[in-house]
């Protein structure tokens, strides 16, 4: 099985595709509908978005994912140019030296004038949390050298947790909003989501630097199966279980009572996995009997930038909600023009 794409999320491309209708001259040489505001979106591959929905909308200009680099021994890959994931895994498993880094400013810098060069008004620019990397350091201080308008946002979180707010961003630039607006329902969203996750060994994040707070917590008890969460930016402990399979047990019920605690029919779910489809497959699966009225969970693999802090075998999930921009939100006063029919309904992201 591949990694699973849930249906609603379609509604962005078809939405988007008709915006690029609506500025190809009809019939007669009609001059293009005119688009109100040309917002483009840019983030990095922490934010763990579908290979195949990216390729759409890097197509389309309005998506840049700058890649974050891993170092597997003496040699760097960027994520999402060079396929890392078995030399990773392999490295991993040999217990080898893996390291990763923040993109550098001037590769924000060229994803900014290219959608200037596009075109686009404005970026807005959504990263990793500042609490596990440095690159939304390195996003504002390209911004400070481009003339286009940037606004660079701390996402607080990671993984589909981010990838939930860009894609809002996305929603939001395609129903024609402002910069400030998109960034408004990006980090409105990514407010609303949590990051539960499992890992069979502490050792790659301990190796990393990225326990954190969780080191006085986990002691030198490596030997544990722990539950971990992103708060505010950082790892953190929820539990330390004993036995692996009780650890996933364990997971899949701090999910089921995060989603029955939110707003009926609203809760959307990513599964997380490195080197262990199948697992998570199981997991989305009981996931959703769980959680009954809640969309089947998109699994993907975790990108490799985490997952070389992660290591073999984590299996994380994102609990978030639906969102998507709708009229009646709209400040009094401003333009709908371009937002066109197919309006979707809350819920529909």
């Amino acid at each position: 099985m591949t990694d699973r794409e849930p249906p609603a999320w379609m509604w962005l491309k078809e939405r988007l595709a008709r915006l690029r209708q609506s500025t190809t001259p009809g019939r007669g040489g009609a001059e293009p509908a005119p688009v109100p505001v040309r917002t483009a979106v840019v983030t990095d591959s922490a934010a763990a978005l579908p290979a195949e929905w990216v390729k759409a909308f890097v197509a389309d200009g309005r998506l840049a994912v700058v890649p974050m680099p891993v170092m597997v021994g003496e040699e760097i890959y960027g994520e999402g140019e060079d396929d890392i994931t078995q030399t990773l895994a392999l490295a991993l498993a040999a217990g080898s030296q893996v390291k990763t880094s923040r993109p550098s400013p001037g590769q924000f810098e060229q994803a900014y004038l290219a959608a200037k060069a596009r075109g686009f008004e404005a970026v807005v620019s959504i990263h990793i949390s500042s609490g596990l990397s440095g690159t939304a350091d390195a996003a504002r201080l390209a911004a400070e050298r481009v003339s286009i308008p940037v606004e660079v946002i701390d996402s607080r979180t990671v993984g589909m947790a981010l990838g939930m707010g860009v894609q809002s961003a996305l929603v939001a630039a395609a129903d024609g909003r402002s910069a400030a607006e998109v960034r408004r329902f990006a980090e409105e969203r990514m407010g609303r989501t949590k990051v539960y996750f499992y890992v069979p060994s502490l050792e790659q994040l301990r190796r990393g630097g990225r326990i954190g707070t969780a080191a006085s917590f986990l002691g030198t008890m490596l030997s544990i199966k722990p539950i971990l969460a992103v708060d505010d930016g950082k790892i953190v402990p929820l539990e330390k279980v004993r036995s692996a399979a009780r650890a996933v047990a364990r997971l899949e019920e701090i999910v089921a009572a995060d989603v029955t605690s939110r707003p009926a029919g609203q809760a959307r779910l990513a599964v997380h996995h490195f080197g262990n489809l199948a697992e998570a497959e199981r997991l989305a699966a009981r996931l959703e009997a769980h959680c009954p009225g809640c969309p089947p969970a998109q699994i993907s693999t975790l990108p490799a930038v985490l997952a070389a802090h992660a290591g073999l075998g984590v299996l994380a999930v994102i609990v978030g909600e639906s969102s998507t921009p709708g009229l009646a939100e709209r400040p009094a006063g401003s333009s709908t023009e371009g937002a066109g029919a197919g309006k979707p309904t809350a819920g529909s992201s």
